[in-house]
């Protein structure tokens, strides 16, 4: 199966930059199913094309299929896999070109920032729905599409399969992005096992463009199998996105209308700034601060001269401070900024001299039997004179479509309801020695309350 990817924006063999793959050289990638090889049948300054070729191993994958599925007939050894642009030309594309997927570039920031001409072709694609699906899914992205049905000689009477050429001015990793998702959709067909994982890929992969596009109901439902119970799941964390896309980016100058439009993410950093405001702190501690969103809005007011981001995770904090721009802030900035690296359940003395500390939606990631842990770091140890928390209300998933015990995250260990959460506070306000508030975030459903509780603790 094949993917060129071409493009005629001066110097061409930028591409060759952005795709992190030398055009002077063919290499190859070792997939479970086959190989994946890289070359570049034309690289000039004017023109340059780069070539994905996906080698499958059809006796490999039938065999891996048949031990994951029982099913040894014929079928599994004679079909179109070899040929044809499927989810296996997505796993291999997400591989191959995961640094040039994220869009960041350290070389050369500018170029994976911007918009570039881009032909893609695939000659062969398998299509349950044929041309018209590929221009519904395709254009509403920006893409001009040309897709013409092509039998695939002894497998295709039907002309299932479809030859597909997108051409548009798009940002590269924009362009992967859409190959990503939308080939295994196209097929409505996945050669691996799905599980809630796959929600994660869909959410991180598809981002604003799936959120916005008119058959994100149709899209997720392919990409996840038609796993109703995930397709609930992905809905949920597309919401906030999608509130943002469909609401567009101005916001009303009445107060209330201002807040209806805003994305849930938002309405809750507004409050959590809101309530650091009225501490009257000066120095701030963001644990679990992830890609640095609320250290944004931290560093965008003056009154903060001490801000902290503090997440277990490495990659989170990569994100973080590419998020920020470390690399490009100024002198006086970076000061006032530190990103380090450490888990809220364990003794930390770097935590300790905060005026506040923030643990924004962080305490659902945490298995049940580790919040002791945690308090005890937090409002024990480290012991600042505010802590603000927010976590989501179950009661209100319900809104989501979500079942009653599902959640709205793979990785959440809980989710609290209003009652369990405000017993959970008051008890570890009365165990420390700290006053607690109970407040809700975002838009009030006269049954379900808000999407989001936050519990605001002053020290007594």
């Amino acid at each position: 199966m094949l993917l060129t990817i071409t493009t005629t924006a001066r110097p061409a063999t930028d591409l060759g930059r952005l795709l992190r793959k030398h055009p002077d050289r063919v290499q190859s990638f070792e997939q479970t199913f086959g190989t994946a090889w890289v070359c570049y049948p034309e690289a000039g300054e004017e023109r340059c094309t780069a070539a994905l070729l996906l080698e499958v191993d059809a006796a490999r994958l039938a065999r891996s299929h048949a031990r994951a599925s029982g099913d040894a007939t014929l079928k599994q050894y004679v079909n179109d896999r070899p040929y044809a642009a499927s989810s296996l030309l997505a796993v291999a594309l997400g591989k191959v070109f995961s640094t040039a997927r994220t869009g960041v570039s350290e070389e050369r920031p500018e170029l994976a920032a911007a918009a570039m001409p881009l032909e893609i072709a695939l000659p062969a694609v398998p299509c349950t729905g044929g041309p018209r699906l590929v221009r519904d899914l395709f254009e509403p992205l920006g893409w001009e599409v040309r897709a013409e049905a092509v039998p695939l000689p002894g497998f295709d009477a039907d002309s299932r399969h479809v030859s597909v050429r997108l051409r548009g001015e798009v940002r590269l990793s924009d362009a992967l992005s859409h190959l990503y998702v939308l080939l295994p959709v196209l097929d409505d067909a996945k050669h691996y096992w799905v599980d809630i994982g796959e929600v994660d890929k869909l959410v991180r992969s598809g981002g604003e463009w799936l959120a916005a596009h008119p058959l994100r109901g149709l899209i997720a439902g392919r990409y996840l199998a038609h796993r109703k119970s995930y397709e609930r799941a992905a809905f949920a964390r597309l919401e906030e996105v999608a509130e943002a896309v469909e609401s567009g980016a101005d916001i009303a100058e009445d107060a209330d209308t201002a807040e209806q439009s805003l994305p849930l993410h938002r309405i809750r950093i507004g409050a959590v700034m809101d309530a650091l405001a009225a501490s009257g702190a000066a120095s701030v501690l963001d644990l679990g601060c992830g890609s640095g969103k609320l250290l944004a809005a931290l560093l965008d007011d003056p009154r903060y001269t001490r801000i902290t981001g503090a997440d277990v995770s490495s990659r989170a904090l990569g994100m973080a401070e590419r998020a920020l721009r470390l690399d490009r802030m100024g002198e006086r900035q970076r000061q006032r900024l530190q990103l380090v690296q450490g888990s809220v359940v364990y003794r930390d003395k770097r935590f300790a001299g905060f005026d506040a500390a923030v643990l924004m939606e962080v305490i659902e990631h945490l298995d049940p039997g580790r919040l002791p842990a945690m308090e005890r770091v937090v409002f024990g140890d480290a012991r600042p004179r505010t802590v603000v928390v927010t976590t989501p209300n179950a009661e209100f998933n319900a809104r989501y479509g979500l079942g009653a015990h599902e959640m709205r995250h793979a990785d959440h260990r809980f989710e609290w309801g209003q009652d369990r959460f405000a017993a959970w506070a008051e008890g570890v306000a009365a165990r420390y020695g700290y006053r607690v508030r109970i407040e809700g975030v975002g838009t009030v459903d006269p049954e379900a309350g808000t999407p989001t509780q936050m519990g605001v603790f002053d020290r007594a």
